[in-house]
């Protein structure tokens, strides 16, 4: 039996990944520009109960730019980032996530899946520890990397306000 916890904490912009209680490793995160919230088309990043409904990109190289869950075989980079620059960079690898907690971030209008609620990569100029997102939990690629392998679907993860 697995005892793997992510633990997101929005004040500290942090992502602690627990195995069996302890803390296995840190990573700094940046959540959403607009804060906490579970509403669909809030721009906020959900709280509570949730765990990792899919793995998406294993095997994919490092940069690898995702549109739709879909890698687009377009691998990011600043000349890349120049011609698109309305783009929301979802990058490397994705953790699908979904809400556990029925009216608060499952079902309706408020459900963490429907509204395609990530941790994803991003790109590295990116600032971590700040709260610049639309939604999503942000990760530095070569976090994310290490997270990805260390984590399986259906692992839990807590996203503390």
């Amino acid at each position: 039996m697995r005892n793997v916890l992510i633990h997101i904490s929005i004040p500290e912009q942090r992502l602690e990944l627990r195995e069996w209680g302890q803390v296995a490793a840190t990573y700094r995160v940046s959540t959403a520009r607009n804060g906490l919230g579970e509403r669909r088309g809030s721009g906020c990043t959900p709280r509570g109960w949730h765990r990792i409904r899919i793995k998406i990109g294993a095997g994919l190289p490092l940069n690898t730019v995702f549109v739709g869950r879909r890698p687009t075989g377009e691998i990011y980079s600043s000349a890349l980032a120049t011609g698109h620059p309305e783009r929301d960079w979802i990058l490397t690898r994705i953790l699908w996530l979904t809400g556990l907690e029925t009216g608060l971030n499952r079902g309706g209008d408020r459900d963490t899946l429907r509204r395609f609620i990530y941790l994803h990569g991003c790109p590295d100029e990116a600032p971590m520890g700040i709260p610049l997102s639309h939604g999503c939990i942000r990760l530095r690629n070569s976090d994310l990397l290490e997270l990805f392998d260390r984590v399986e679907a259906g692992d839990r993860v807590f996203i503390a306000g």
